[in-house]
């Protein structure tokens, strides 16, 4: 690709990132409506957990915006909150509870500082 890239091109990551996380709120959403607190505890889901996990904290030391840094943060709280509650299969119904509406939160906050990041980005030169 040639040339200097458009707003819309500089702008797709931060753009898929928050739509991703209004995604994500919504499906925690949808769980907490329906009273769907179940958590999955088999050992592929505790790994899949897990990469996710790790992934994000690599991205996180990767940036250098502090925008990013926030996102990546509140990404890297939910992925634990994740990992903890598919591990802990002996937890009480009130704290699965409070994991899933804090879930919700999460990916809100998550979606919020995505959005932030599209403001005032600095040029790199051509």
């Amino acid at each position: 690709m040639e040339g200097p890239l458009s707003a819309d091109q500089r702008n797709a990551p931060e753009l898929t990132a928050a739509a991703v996380s209004i995604y994500l709120a919504y499906v925690s959403y949808s769980q907490v409506r329906e009273g769907d607190f179940y958590w999955q505890h088999e050992w592929w889901t505790i790994l899949t957990w897990a990469v996710w996990l790790v992934l994000t904290a690599g991205l996180l030391t990767e940036t250098q915006c502090w925008r990013e840094r926030i996102f990546f943060g509140v990404v890297l709280l939910n992925f634990s909150l994740g990992l903890i509650f598919a591990m802990w299969a002996s937890a009480p119904a009130s704290a699965v509870r409070h994991a899933r509406e804090a879930a919700v939160g999460l990916w809100i906050l998550a979606a919020l500082a995505s959005l932030t990041t599209l403001s005032q980005r600095p040029q790199t030169p051509a």
